[in-house]
């Protein structure tokens, strides 16, 4: 009969190789000889992936904008953040952030020199689903992150897989918010651009958290032994778990928000559908924005009197309410026999 590994031996498989470590520090860290080539590689790769993802997202081409989550290196210096709290070393940690620091100034900057050429008109911060979509981040965004930061960690610490980082990189995005504050910025919606930036700074902080844990559980710590050491991580994971905690608020009430406005818009719709009952039309749509409710009908016919929905929605939302009713309307004909 086979015997089944103890649990010594399954820790040993997913525990850090110390075999791999010089290997590790070399893919992780800017630093030694090959300093400024590797400088130069992060610099070109991340200013070629802001012209992309910028384009890409005033475009609002999805393809183009994975396109750039795949080329930016960002992803690095932040990984190697985490690796270096989680080793206790200030100076690598240090370097790795001001890389950091250094490539989210690069992108905004660049982002808004690049929308300087684009006409006004062509730029829409509600209709384009591309920046929309990121001005508003919700506690998915915090989640995805975590995932996508223990996902790196993971990958980066295993020798045999550590090339595999394209689909985090997809997983979780970095540069188009970035570029999406650069935008923003350009256009003077400081809202917009706090927005974009909320949603860095959750994906920032969440690897950092998520990635810092997976490599203290894989054994890298183990190499932090000096009291200094393990102080500076204890300290630094204090920071990361507060600042995540911190970040989570705007995100936490983003959710509560959108959640209220699905649930009054379902409730706003069952009353307009009561109020159209007995006649040609349809509800197409019912969007609640505080007391503003925007309904859309389609039909022919007369419609009951608009005072009676705005009355029941009232009733039903529990709070005086504007209606704002969009009429489409249709004919129907039989053709004639033959």
């Amino acid at each position: 009969m086979q015997s089944t590994p103890d649990k010594h031996t399954l820790a040993r498989k997913v525990r850090f190789d110390p075999d791999y470590l010089q290997a590790f520090e070399a893919k992780m860290f800017v630093e030694g000889p090959r300093t400024a080539r590797l400088l130069t590689n992060f610099f070109v790769l991340l200013l070629l992936a802001t012209v992309i993802a910028t384009y890409g997202v005033l475009s609002s081409s999805t393809a183009t904008v994975i396109g750039a989550m795949i080329v930016a290196p960002l992803m690095g210096p932040i990984m190697a953040t985490a690796a270096a709290v989680v080793m206790g070393s200030s100076r690598r940690t240090l370097r790795a952030l001001g890389l950091v620091v250094a490539g989210i100034a690069s992108v905004i900057l660049l982002s808004i020199l690049l929308t300087l050429v684009v006409p006004d008109v062509a730029i829409s911060l509600t209709e384009n689903a591309e920046i929309a979509s990121r001005i508003s981040p919700n506690l998915y965004a915090l989640l995805t992150a975590l995932a996508a930061g223990a996902a790196g960690a993971f990958i980066m610490g295993r020798e045999e897989i550590a090339d595999s980082m394209g689909g985090v990189a997809i997983a979780i995005s970095l540069v188009p918010p970035l570029c999406v504050v650069g935008i923003a910025l350009s256009q003077g919606e400081w809202g917009a651009a706090g927005g974009a930036m909320v949603l860095f700074l959750t994906n920032f902080f969440a690897i950092l958290l998520a990635g810092g844990l997976v490599f203290i559980l894989s054994g890298l710590g183990g190499l932090a032994t000096a009291d200094n050491q393990t102080r500076m991580r204890r300290n630094a994971f204090i920071l990361i778990a507060v600042a995540t905690l911190l970040v989570a608020i705007p995100l936490s009430l983003t959710t509560y928000q959108a959640v209220a406005a699905a649930l009054d818009s379902k409730e706003a719709t069952g009353v307009t559908e009561q109020w159209l009952a007995g006649t040609a039309n349809r509800v197409v749509s019912v969007n609640v924005n505080d007391r503003l409710v925007i309904v859309t009908v389609k039909g022919a016919g007369e419609l009951r009197p608009l005072r009676d929905l705005a009355n029941g929605l009232a009733a039903t939302l529990d709070r005086p309410v504007i209606v704002n009713l969009r009429t489409i309307p249709t004919q129907s004909e039989a053709s004639s026999r033959n």
